[in-house]
């Protein structure tokens, strides 16, 4: 091969730059993209923590005497299958990869003898009385997030009837006497209107009517009373004595 293949091979590849520049050149000159100074949409944070705040808000607390008292028990026991493979739930059978759940409701937390308990499980165990509806029906949900540093590694469980449920069946199984929390009272039941309120009123009227002091007059030479007249009845004409000619 010559010079004259090699500055072939040089103007071909000089040629393809060109074209790729031109190319390059023209695009930009057909489609000219401003950039914008602000990217994106501006997010006004303290605005999104307020309506988030007012969705809880209207939510409302749990009521767990209400929930729990319409529970499914065997829709309870069908999603407590979904942890038999750590969690035994009948009288008298082992612990499992997890301690036994007979019982759990009302028990002290990190109570099982024997059983080799998380240090996260263990300090929580100082903070809390025992298992009770609210902090278990709160772990379920997502037991790491609720716990930091527990060994559980179940994901939790998301839908609340499925939790509701779940504790349902857990009460069945040795926990039966503990009852279940009472229903929250309804605004109206929070201040119920006493018996005889409505009459107070009407009672104190009618004591201010029979009590009530006739105005008088003070004559202002004497400094003594004198009756209040009726204005009423300085229109009215005299009437005439007996005797006196009408």
């Amino acid at each position: 091969m010559g010079s004259l293949f090699f500055n072939k091979l040089a103007a071909a590849l000089l040629a393809i730059v060109l074209v790729v520049l031109g190319l390059t050149t023209l695009g930009d000159s057909l489609f000219n993209v401003e950039q914008p100074e602000e990217y994106g949409y501006p997010v006004d944070l303290a605005a999104l923590e307020s309506s988030a705040g007012a969705e809880e808000e209207e939510e409302g607390p749990i009521d767990f005497g209400v929930l729990l008292a319409s529970a499914d028990i065997s829709a309870g026991e069908r999603v407590a299958r979904r942890c038999a493979s750590c969690h035994t739930f009948d009288s008298g059978m082992a612990d499992g990869t997890g301690p036994h759940l007979y019982g759990v409701l009302g028990r002290a937390v990190a109570a099982v003898d024997g059983f080799n308990y998380s240090g996260a499980m263990q300090e929580y165990a100082e903070t809390v009385d025992g298992w009770g509806y609210e902090n278990m029906f709160n772990f379920l949900e997502n037991p790491r997030r609720y716990m930091p540093g527990t060994a559980m590694s179940f994901a939790g469980l998301r839908d609340q009837e499925d939790r509701i449920n779940l504790i349902a069946y857990m009460h069945e199984q040795g926990s039966s006497d503990m009852p279940f929390p009472e229903p929250l009272a309804t605004p109206a039941e929070e201040a119920p209107m006493a018996e005889g309120d409505v009459n107070e009123d009407a009672d104190a009227e009618s004591v201010a009517g029979d009590d009530a002091v006739e105005p008088v007059m003070v004559d202002e030479e004497t400094g003594d009373e004198a009756p209040m007249v009726d204005e009423t009845d300085m229109d009215a004409e005299p009437q005439p004595e007996d005797g006196e000619d009408q």
